[in-house]
């Protein structure tokens, strides 16, 4: 097991790690499907293999390649860090000054496997970097760092540590930097590939990811609007709300029906997303049979009872059928 202070003296090169694939019981990043060309393909590993000095890059050209080809994206998983991924104790973080080690600690707990998929913490593509050498990159500078010094991110992608001042900010981050015109998902996949830009979303990349908790507030507003607006009414008690996903932001949708006072009823085709929120206390009772789960639904509205229920089944592809 890899130490606090091992992960913060930069890449391991010498002797290099083993390399085990992808990990199997923690939950995955989607498989991207970018559709490159041969020379983009070319490109993106050029753009990989940057990370590591030239006697190196012989070594792993073809596991990126195969990572690619596999994922539609080269995340590096020789380099995925062999220690338990969480937030530790501000103080056990090897550092100059403690705006650095909140930093560390922030970026730990966004890549928590409790929360997220490998380097997405939530979206499918809320991505904390874009492949492991930048997550051990970041923590070496972020340890090195000073109150005279800002550390620049762009895409995932440490610039570097650059002159400052103690009242400038230590961190500054930019992240999906692309035109309008060219930012649609089928060119978003492509640059995602080719490494040269990510999609952040609004706290993965940000490194300030709470959990569904930092929404539930404005669903319960949507919640209770819609009410007010569709159905002319003030109290829920009784009322059914129906709705799909229990990613990493829609526990939160779960909730906000038991705060507004209705019933919830959340479809989900990953088993494991639904069965991870109802570990987290998000949902009362869950499901795979629809007609169980209407029986349910009668008894809560006639009892006017406030819970939340989700009917998962690996057939509910299209949340569709189940609304119907």
């Amino acid at each position: 097991m890899t130490s606090l202070k091992e992960i913060c003296r930069g890449l391991p090169l010498n002797p290099l790690p083993e390399n085990r694939g992808r990990r199997k019981g923690i939950p995955h990043a989607p498989v991207r499907t970018p559709n490159l060309t041969a020379q983009e393909k070319k490109l993106a590993l050029r753009n990989a293999l940057r990370y590591f000095p030239p006697e190196i890059q012989k070594k792993l050209v073809l596991e990126f390649a195969e990572e690619l080809r596999l994922y539609g994206h080269i995340y590096m998983y020789r380099f995925f860090p062999d220690i338990e991924m969480r937030a530790y104790p501000i103080k056990d973080y090897p550092c100059k000054t403690k705006s650095a080690a909140a930093i560390m600690l922030m970026i730990m707990n966004n890549l928590d496997p409790s929360v997220a998929q490998e380097l997405v913490t939530y979206g499918g593509n809320g991505q904390v970097f874009s492949n492991w050498a930048q997550f051990w990159l970041v923590m070496q500078y972020l340890s090195e760092m000073t109150e005279e010094q800002t550390l620049v991110m762009y895409s995932g992608h440490p610039l570097g540590l650059f002159p400052s001042h103690r009242y400038a900010p230590r961190l500054i981050i930019t992240n999906g930097m692309v035109i309008p015109n060219y930012s649609t998902r089928d060119e978003y996949e492509k640059m995602f590939a080719l490494g040269v830009t990510m999609y952040g979303q609004m706290t993965a990349g940000s490194y300030c990811y709470i959990g569904p908790q930092g929404i539930v507030h404005g669903t319960v507003l949507t919640v209770l609007n819609a009410g007010r607006r569709y159905l002319k009414a003030e109290d829920l008690s009784g009322k059914v709300f129906v709705t799909s996903g229990l990613g990493g932001m829609s526990g939160a949708q779960a909730k906000a029906a038991v705060i507004a006072g209705c019933v919830g009823i959340i479809a989900e085709v990953d088993e494991a997303a639904l069965l991870k929120r109802y570990k987290q206390g998000w949902l009362m009772e869950i499901s795979n049979n629809l007609d169980h789960c209407i029986a349910r639904l009668s008894d809560y509205q006639c009892l006017q009872l406030a819970v939340t229920s989700a009917s998962y089944s690996l057939y509910h592809v299209n949340c569709l059928h189940f609304f119907s």
